[in-house]
């Protein structure tokens, strides 16, 4: 069993940056790989960003490619999304997940989920 808690969310103005932080719970989190997913308002949650257990591998949308990195430390059991260069369709509530196997981008793959954070940008 793995528990998420989702931090860092906020209101900031075009242009700005935000830190995520998802704090994990359970003696296994080292064995998951984790994922950034977001939801605006009427929209489908969509991928953002996913790394393996070790870290070693990422994987970007196209749309925060270059802007958003992910990163992760297992021995404090947590996983952070560094959001630069944010725009007003950065917009909705962000969500990070655990999974243990390959499927990184499909959300339905993923066994545990935090309850999101909002973030807001301004135009």
């Amino acid at each position: 069993q793995v528990q998420l808690v989702e931090s860092g969310g906020g209101l900031v103005q075009a242009g700005g940056s935000l830190r995520l932080s998802c704090a994990a719970s359970g003696r296994s989190f080292r064995n998951y790989a984790m994922g950034w997913f977001r939801q605006a308002p009427g929209k489908e949650r969509e991928f953002v960003a996913a790394l393996s257990w070790s870290g070693g591998t990422t994987y970007y949308a196209d749309s925060v490619k270059g802007r958003f990195t992910i990163s992760r430390d297992n021995a404090v059991k947590r996983v952070n999304l560094q959001m630069t260069s944010l725009k007003p369709e950065d917009t909705a509530v962000y969500y990070c997940a655990a999974q243990d196997g390959p499927h990184l981008w499909d959300p339905h793959k993923y066994d545990y989920w935090g309850q999101g954070t909002q973030v807001t940008v301004s135009s």
